[in-house]
């Protein structure tokens, strides 16, 4: 395959389509689904999937390993971050494209078709990423941001953004002033999914590999939009369970996220240092304290909580088996068809369903009282949003 490089005198030739890189650590259950779902969306396409290890300690290679002989897998014997995991796979790419993929994800067909299309199209575009919702369906604001300048950092930090959030003027963080449903060029693109062009991805060096954890998205985005090329968000739907792991109100990310900005404005925005660093580091101050503030909060006017509510709903088994499947994940009672109204526990069967079915289903019903699980029947094991 022949793939247009901005330059008109030079092309990019490879035997494969794409290449999906999947960094992974402790999450072997996710890792899985997430593997069987690239290898479905794949069909049709000339691929090949990598997927880097970071030291994880358990028996996550074992586990996933023998399950998927076609797939390569690179093992660190130490965590050596995001970015350098991504960058150890991104080198050795055959895809004419590259997608770096969160190993907490489901992608579809889809997924991969109308962005493989729209870069065909669209030879100044650089990386493309989706829709992307969480394990509820609900949609993620940072499926498409704006570069975190000192203003856009401010509105963010104080909560502008979040007070504002339709504004042109506070709201840049998110975008949320963008229809979601429309396709959009953006400034920045989620780690989560990015799907590149490989030789540009490996002209600008991959990710920066100063960054461990956060913040190297945001570098890799704004290095290929100074390389002359646009990032663009396409409105196809792919589920991010969003790093279930990763507890975002709490101290310790907030400040490993506040010092991954530090690092960016250190890099690309130096002659605002004086400025800025004050900025983010009181930044983190609040954000902190408001972590605090908020749990204390919590705990002497507790709410009806969102697992509260969970614990108390029924289940609904969508499968063509859902005898067996409630048998083995210890459901007595159950319906099969999600109510209009009312708390459900919505169990989604992988071995009835696509994960292009799976992800419509959860995509149509974003509701606060309807939770979804999937059945992962290779494994014999349900897969939830709150499962390490």
């Amino acid at each position: 395959m022949c793939v247009f490089y901005k330059d008109t005198q030079y092309f990019y030739c490879t035997i494969l389509d794409i290449t999906i890189v999947i960094v992974s650590y402790r999450v072997k259950h996710f890792l899985e689904q997430t593997i069987r779902s690239a290898q479905e969306a794949l069909e049709g396409l000339r691929g090949e999937i990598i997927v880097v290890d970071n030291n994880s300690g358990d028996d996550t290679m074992a586990f996933v390993k023998p399950k998927f002989p076609d797939v390569t897998f690179i093992e660190n014997t130490e965590n050596v971050g995001f970015a350098r995991a991504n960058n150890q796979a991104i080198m050795q790419a055959r895809g004419a494209f590259t997608l770096i993929l969160n190993p907490d994800t489901i992608i579809t067909g889809e997924s991969l078709r109308r962005p493989l299309q729209w870069m065909q199209e669209h030879p100044d575009c650089g990386a493309i990423g989706l829709h992307m919702i969480d394990g509820n369906g609900h949609f993620l604001p940072e499926s498409k941001r704006a570069f975190p300048t000192p203003w856009v950092s401010f509105c963010k930090i104080f909560g502008l953004s979040k007070l504002f959030p339709r504004s042109r003027f506070f709201a840049k963080y998110h975008l949320r002033y963008l229809d979601e449903w429309q396709p959009h060029a953006i400034d920045i693109l989620a780690g989560a999914y990015m799907l590149c062009r490989t030789p540009l991805l490996q002209q600008v060096g991959g990710f920066d590999e100063d960054f461990f954890m956060y913040g190297e998205d945001i570098d890799l985005s704004y290095r290929m939009v100074k390389a002359g090329y646009r990032n663009w968000y396409l409105p196809v739907n792919m589920l991010h369970y969003k790093g279930e792991s990763t507890k975002k109100d709490s101290m310790r990310y907030v400040k490993v996220f506040y010092e991954a900005m530090l690092i960016f404005y250190r890099k690309h925005f130096p002659r605002f240092r004086t400025v800025v660093y004050p900025l983010i580091k009181l930044g983190v101050l609040v954000r902190q304290g408001m972590a605090v503030m908020r749990r204390i909060f919590t705990r002497i006017c507790p709410r009806t909580s969102a697992t509260a509510l969970e614990d108390r709903a029924g289940w609904v088994i969508l499968s063509q088996t859902p005898e067996a499947v409630a048998q083995v994940a210890g459901i007595k009672q159950w319906t099969t068809s999600i109510p209009q109204e009312g708390a459900a526990n919505v169990l989604l069967d992988d071995a009835s369903l696509s994960y292009q079915q799976i992800v419509d289903t959860i995509a149509a019903s974003p509701r606060h009282d309807v939770f979804f699980h999937i059945y992962a029947h290779h494994s014999r094991i349900v897969i939830t949003p709150k499962m390490n």
